[in-house]
């Protein structure tokens, strides 16, 4: 955003003076000088007397060139800059403007001629502007090596008429007359700007060829002596640079930068009465003049910011146009005169110089054309060539192509408009100069009353000359008498020289004396500084030292505070598992017990069934024997025929159950058997799991007694280790003192041996405690292991048993169910055939038959009682076995977990504490490194010596002079020296004298 409006608002015009020094006449004259240069301030100052008044005008420049000013200096504190941004793609300009004789084209040009004489190819310190930027500009483009082209083209503008200072001679001999005939064309260029039409264009590879064409054209250039200038331009000159420099972007594509140099050297103004030009050299002024008057019509217009900017009004400043308020960048030279006859034109060129200052351009960067477009434009020209070449021979219509022809009647038009314009301005010229007929009139009349003034004037003259000659004689006393007292002042500033020159002399002895004071008390300071900063270098040293060894000493304590909570854990874990290991055992006991005590319960629960079963069918079968011997003996005569069959029945069922009766005995011994099978097993693996847990505490007592082992090892080993540390660095220090350098490289590898060597052994250690770690967790795993896998084919085992029981209860259940339905068979079989047979009976043994019949449900409900509670039992005793099973599944599943645990607990314990040790000696050997490097540092860089600086003065004697010659440096009395005066130059000699010089001498020269 701010760079836009900078572009909008534009930029001022840069404007420089230079005032040339005195000529040759104006010195012969004394003519007095008006104007002052400042140069450091940039101002000019112009004396002018107003009404008796002495008034001073100062004006403010860029830059200010006085009289003193070489070419060099002007060239490089202006235009070197400008040059550079010619280089950079802008299009420049710079044009010299002031009165004739000023200086104008020495500055643009200088000694153009001489610029290939000097050495080495060097310009002469005369060469002007255009030499010199022609040099840069070479020297630049060499430097750079880039691909470049350069064209030239020098133009003069004389009497309106533009002509080429650049034609070849032969061209110009034969064209001559028809070049005065038709000279160049000025044309609008459809871009805002002008161009020339038909100007020659030169393109030039080194400084040298563009010389020769500026002495070239420079010596067409039509110049004329006047009476302000022996050698003075009537026209002015317009020399441009144009630059071509191919870049390549990063793309590899080919851009042409362009930038273009305008030279301008103008005309200087002139008053025509003074400059004594007649005829055609009045013209010549006439028409510079005027030119020069658009110019500063043009500078007004656009300070004042007006509508109108008359630049159509002359070739000059059409040709200008860019350069005034376009977008080139300009530099204006004005040139000055010294002289006070020259101060109306002084005047009136710094009021316009300062007027061009408040002129703002705005100045852009041509834009970079491809190769290909500038190819493109160069065959475009080609061609137009061509076909004006082919019109011109062909004579086909006119003599140039049909473009040419409607550009040439669109400039026609543009000519009768602008000569419609010039009829206007010559009507208001005709009026003027009826005004000026008028006034010439009125100074006629003036004219005749100044001669009449005139012999009144003549009438005054005689009497002033008798006058003059009484005063000729006073002025030859007052000579006299003028030359006495300039003897005398001569005398008296001899003496006062004399004088001054001892007391420089003094001075100087004074002034070195105290130089030499200055130099001492400055040794003096630099051994001070430099003794304060060495024992500031040695202060901080000690006391960085000392840090550097609290911050070990703490490091270490940390560490072995750090290995001792790393021992505490380990000891803390062995610890755990002890307790945890006596807790299992003591729960593991608890469950066997009460596992043994179960079993146990079950098996006499078991018994009592059994028992309480035998009871029941003993006392059913003793009822049912009362029951039959009763009805035997009741109707014991009623069944007389049929008691064979009925004892054989009995007789078989009393087998039946007999068999029964054996067959339960039979398997309650079988299912006691088992039962002690199983507690011995049980037994078997209770006092395995005791030797187990015991041979856990022997390995647990084991592992304790090594870790207070390892850590009475380590702890004495660090307090050994802490002992020679202390007393190592207690003796070191107390030598550290003596001999700083040598002792603190030699303590940091004693002690960096001492700490590898003690970490070695700590290292060992922890070594083998991890290796027994290891070797105590792989023998504990394969005890679990091989416990587990007994328990397991315990549990199997028991399943297995509790199983085969359970089958085996049902088997004989199954048994004494099928022998129960044999019974009932053949129950079912006596009673049909007691039917049968004793239908007769019925009625007296139905009672007798129900009570047999509620005895044996009874008895079948007991068998079936029995049998459930046998099955409840059994149901019972599985679960609790399975139950029991389990808890000591998990029991053992725990403690391997909880082992597991702390073997990786003690495992990560060693490892922290590798890792503790591995930090220790990292940080210590970090420190012992930048203790030897902080040492080398302070006492090889910071610690400094004195250096003789070879500035300290030699003892020297002054001389000093004594008073009797002092005294006799003072000038003679004044009646002394009027009588040595008189008696060298007696009055009457005066006369002989020779006149004194017309030129007055300098004020700044002595007399003496």
């Amino acid at each position: 955003m701010s760079g836009r409006h900078d572009k909008e608002k534009g930029v001022n015009v840069q404007v420089l003076l230079r005032c040339r020094p005195f000529s040759e006449d104006e010195l012969r004259n004394n003519a007095p000088q008006v104007v002052t240069c400042n140069e450091y301030q940039r101002e000019v100052s112009v004396s002018q007397s107003i009404a008796g008044k002495q008034i001073d005008r100062v004006f403010t420049f860029d830059k200010v060139f006085g009289p003193a000013a070489q070419q060099k200096d002007l060239y490089e504190q202006a235009v070197v800059p400008i040059v550079n941004e010619v280089l950079e793609g802008f299009n420049c300009t710079i044009f010299a403007y002031g009165q004739t004789g000023t200086g104008k084209t020495y500055t643009m040009e200088g000694e153009c001629k001489k610029s290939k004489s000097g050495p080495k190819g060097q310009l002469p310190p005369d060469a002007g502007v255009i030499p010199r930027a022609v040099k840069q500009i070479f020297d630049t483009l060499e430097s750079q090596n880039a691909e470049y082209s350069v064209k030239v083209t020098f133009l003069e503008l004389y009497n309106e008429e533009i002509m080429d200072l650049l034609t070849p001679e032969e061209i110009a001999k034969v064209n001559s007359e028809e070049k005065q005939k038709k000279p160049l064309l000025l044309m609008e260029d459809g871009k805002g700007g002008v161009l020339v039409r038909g100007l020659e264009e030169e393109i030039v590879t080194s400084a040298n060829e563009i010389f020769t064409l500026l002495e070239r054209g420079s010596a067409k250039r039509r110049t004329a002596e006047t009476l302000l200038n022996k050698q003075s331009s009537r026209s002015h000159s317009l020399f441009t640079i144009t630059i071509h420099i191919k870049e390549a972007t990063p793309e590899g594509e080919e851009l042409i930068k362009c930038g273009k140099l305008n030279l301008v050297d103008l005309a200087g103004s002139e008053n025509i009465s003074r400059s004594g030009a007649r005829e055609g050299r009045a013209r010549e002024a006439g028409e510079i003049n005027k030119s020069l008057l658009t110019l500063g019509r043009v500078i007004t217009a656009l300070v004042e910011h007006l509508g109108h900017i008359p630049y159509r009004d002359s070739k000059l400043t059409r040709l200008l146009r860019d350069s005034l308020g376009g977008r080139t960048k300009t530099c204006i030279i004005a040139t000055v005169s010294p002289s006070v006859h020259c101060l109306e034109e002084t005047l009136s060129t710094l009021d316009y110089a300062h007027r061009a200052k408040h002129i703002k351009n705005r100045p852009e960067v041509n834009q970079k054309m491809m190769k290909s477009t500038l190819i493109k434009d160069l065959y475009g020209e080609i061609d137009r060539l061509k076909a004006e070449v082919y019109a011109a021979r062909e004579k086909n219509g006119v003599y140039i192509p049909k473009e040419r022809y409607y550009q040439e009647e669109s400039e026609r038009k543009a000519m009768a408009e602008q000569i419609e314009q010039m009829g206007t301005m010559l009507e208001i010229n005709q009026k003027q100069l009826e005004e000026l007929q008028y006034k010439y009139d009125s100074q006629v009349e003036q004219s005749s009353d100044l001669s009449n003034k005139l012999l009144c004037t003549r009438q005054s003259l005689e009497d002033t000359n008798k006058f003059l000659a009484t005063a000729k004689e006073d002025l030859k006393k007052s000579k006299y008498a003028l030359k006495e007292k300039d003897y005398i002042i001569s005398e008296q500033r001899k003496a006062e020289n004399a004088l001054a020159h001892q007391a420089s002399v003094l001075q100087s002895d004074l002034e070195k004396s105290m130089k030499d004071n200055a130099m001492l008390f400055s040794k003096i300071a630099r051994e001070d500084t430099l003794n304060a900063e060495n024992r500031s270098v040695v202060n901080d040293f000690q006391s960085e030292f000392s840090k550097q060894i609290t911050v070990l000493c703490d490091t270490i304590s940390a560490s072995m505070a750090r290995q001792n909570e790393h021992l505490q854990s380990v000891e803390k874990f062995c610890h755990s598992c002890l307790a945890f290991y006596d807790e299992s055992v003591l729960e593991l006991k608890k469950k066997v017990a009460s596992s043994k005590a179960l079993y146990v319960s079950h098996i006499e629960a078991m018994q009592n069934v059994v028992r309480l079963h035998n009871a029941g069918n003993k006392a059913k079968l003793e009822e049912l024997s009362s029951l039959a011997s009763s009805t035997s003996g009741t109707l014991e005569q009623l069944l007389d025929a049929e008691s064979r069959e009925a004892n054989s029945i009995f007789s078989d069922l009393e087998c039946t159950i007999l068999n029964h009766q054996g067959e339960m005995a039979t398997f309650a011994r079988e299912l006691r058997e088992r039962f002690h099978a199983s507690v011995e097993h049980s037994s078997a693996m209770s006092k395995f799991i005791v030797g187990l847990i015991d041979q856990f505490v022997e390995e647990s007592c084991q592992l304790q007694a090594h870790a207070d082992q390892a850590h009475e090892f380590q702890t004495k080993t660090l307090a050994e280790f802490q002992k020679a540390y202390e007393e190592q660095s207690r003796i070191e220090a107390e030598q550290l003192v003596a001999d700083v350098t040598n002792l603190v490289s030699n303590h940091i590898s004693r002690q960096k041996k001492l700490v590898d060597v003690r970490l070695v052994g700590l290292r060992d250690a922890v070594t083998e405690n991890k290796a027994f770690l290891v070797n105590h967790s792989s023998r504990m795993e394969g005890v679990t292991s091989e416990a587990k896998r007994k328990w397991h084919t315990f549990s199997m085992q028991a399943e297995n048993d509790a199983k085969n029981g359970a089958d085996f209860s049902a088997s004989k259940h199954c048994r004494m169910e099928a022998f129960l339905q044999k019974c009932i068979a053949t129950v079912d079989n006596a009673s049909k055939h007691w039917k049968r047979t004793c239908e007769s009976v019925n009625d007296i043994s139905s009672k007798h038959v129900k009570d047999m019949e509620s005895h044996v449900r009874g008895a079948i409900e007991s068998n079936d009682r029995h049998d459930d509670e046998i099955g409840s039992a059994r149901d019972t005793a599985e679960q609790d076995v399975a139950e029991s099973s389990g808890d000591i599944l998990c029991h053992f599943d725990r403690l391997t977990e909880q082992e597991r645990e702390s073997v990786s607990g003690i495992i990560q314990a060693v490892e922290a504490h590798t890792g503790t040790l591995q930090k220790l000696q990292e940080s210590h050997l970090a420190c012992a490194a930048e203790m030897e490097q902080r040492a080398k540092d302070t006492f090889e860089d910071r610690y400094m010596d004195y250096e003789p600086s070879g500035t300290t003065p030699t003892r020297c004697d002054l001389d000093v002079p004594s008073k009797v010659v002092i005294e006799s440096l003072r000038a003679m009395p004044m009646d002394t020296l009027l009588e040595e005066f008189r008696e060298n130059h007696p009055y009457g000699s005066a006369e002989k004298e020779p006149k004194p010089s017309l030129i007055p001498r300098s004020p700044l020269i002595q007399l003496n």
